[in-house]
């Protein structure tokens, strides 16, 4: 094997085969994740949530109803 052939071997055992970092456990959690699952609780999921967030009253009762959900 040839000295360039060792240091790309060597590279690829010290980096991992992608080169990059892996996360462990499940995927992080975004907003709009967490957006989704709040209106699948309601069984409103199909509903198109970015057009509603512009009519804002709309919008306001339909979060005011995802708190009352949550409180106990």
């Amino acid at each position: 094997m040839s000295m360039c052939a060792w240091r790309h071997y060597f590279k690829l055992c010290r980096l991992g085969a992608t080169g990059g970092k892996e996360t462990t456990g499940r995927p992080r959690r975004r907003w709009v994740d967490n957006i989704r699952m709040d209106l699948q609780e309601l069984g409103c999921g199909y509903m198109d949530w970015i057009g509603l967030a512009q009519d804002r009253d709309r919008w306001r009762t339909l979060v005011s109803a995802v708190m009352n959900l949550r409180v106990p």
